[in-house]
């Protein structure tokens, strides 16, 4: 068995993290490029969204490089990516390709759902290591959300262009060479000095940015065509309302970790605008205007694949939340004509909004 899973920003550090510790062959895709956009997009439905069409692409790819066995996450509710484990692997399939396919479905009632799901694929594997190493992946998850989140504050404030990248690469690779969980701590460490080292401004005035939307265009940089690097370059400092360990203790560990942020917040937040689920993460994202507002974020920009059921509805709502709260929402759809050159051009006008507002604050103050 040579498991393989699509690519969603750096989730691929903790499944590898988790599944080498359990002795599982693991053979992550190439990361997502144009080549996996094009195989993927030639073989799935037109109006599928981006996400099942880049899922393809990447599995195509590990295929080319020995994988047989496919783990993919499951879902429920409005939101079609419930089914896409099972359209991939018929799509696949129709193509002549062997895969086994595995999925991992949120647990609906215990997270011992989750763990015999994991144990499974193992070969059953003693419980404690299987506990072990889903610890193991969850704190390299947090560990890189917190190195993201340093290079989001130093980024528009660094003093040498790209060193913030640059110092982030070398700390990420760190937390990517720690084979055990007695070895993070280090790589942390290590790298929280490399983030450090970065020369910035701290009285540069920047404006802040809260990122709202679909999970998957929120965490992968090749769908959402680096919008937060190209923030930060603006001089915006962006908060991102889901980040990956986020999403994995409320949707995984059924919200078991405490003292971290939780989605339910920003549903509690949502309400009178939007008072129910409407699938993925639509309620969130009003949730999280609402309480960026409120928190004195500049502006929201909210990201969504072309045809997001849930996102379709926050958009038509957002509109509403923008004026009330007098807070600027910018709505970015991508797909597979979606071009960085444009996007560059809509941050860089919005940015520019945003900078005569703060200045006109800062008058009136």
């Amino acid at each position: 068995m040579k498991v393989t899973f699509p690519h969603m920003g750096y989730l691929w550090i903790s499944l590898k993290a988790m599944l080498e510790y359990l002795g599982v062959e693991v053979q992550e895709p190439p990361p997502t490029t144009k080549k996996t956009l094009i195989l993927g997009s030639k073989h799935a439905p037109e109006f599928a969204c981006l996400p099942l069409k880049l899922n393809l692409g990447n599995f195509m790819e590990a295929a080319e490089m020995g994988a047989d066995t496919i783990l993919m996450a499951g879902g429920c509710g409005p939101c079609r990516f419930g089914y896409y484990a099972q359209v991939e692997y018929a799509i696949l399939q129709d193509l002549g390709y062997k895969y086994q396919l595995v999925v991992v479905e949120p647990p609906e009632k215990h997270i011992s759902e989750f763990l015999a799901r994991i144990r499974y694929i193992t070969g059953g594997r003693p419980w404690w290591q299987v506990i072990n190493a889903i610890r193991f992946g969850y704190i390299k998850a947090r560990v890189v959300d917190d190195l993201e989140k340093m290079a989001q504050w130093r980024r528009p404030r660094e003093i040498i262009p790209g060193s913030t990248d640059q110092a982030f690469s070398a700390a990420l690779q760190l937390i990517i060479e720690a084979r055990h969980p007695r070895d993070v701590p280090k790589a942390q460490s290590q790298g929280t000095q490399i983030m450090n080292q970065v020369q910035v401004d701290e009285r540069k005035p920047v404006v802040k940015i809260g990122i709202v939307g679909e999970i998957y265009t929120l965490l992968e940089p090749f769908t959402n065509l680096d919008v937060e690097r190209h923030l930060g370059r603006m001089g915006a400092e962006v908060n991102r309302s889901i980040c990956l360990s986020e999403w994995i203790n409320d949707h995984l560990f059924m919200g078991l970790i405490k003292g971290t942020r939780s989605s339910k917040e920003a549903r509690r937040a949502a309400p009178p605008y939007l008072n129910h689920f409407v699938g993925g993460h639509g309620q969130e994202s009003i949730g999280s205007t609402v309480l960026y507002a409120k928190q004195g974020f500049d502006g929201v920009i909210q990201l969504l694949p072309f045809t997001c059921m849930p996102e379709i509805v926050a958009q038509s709502i957002l509109p509403g939340v923008s004026a009330d709260l007098d807070i600027p929402v910018l709505t970015l759809v991508v797909d597979e004509q979606s071009g960085e050159a444009g996007t560059i051009t809509r941050l860089e006008a919005f940015i520019d909004l945003l900078n005569r507002k703060y200045q006109q604050k800062e008058v009136l103050a």
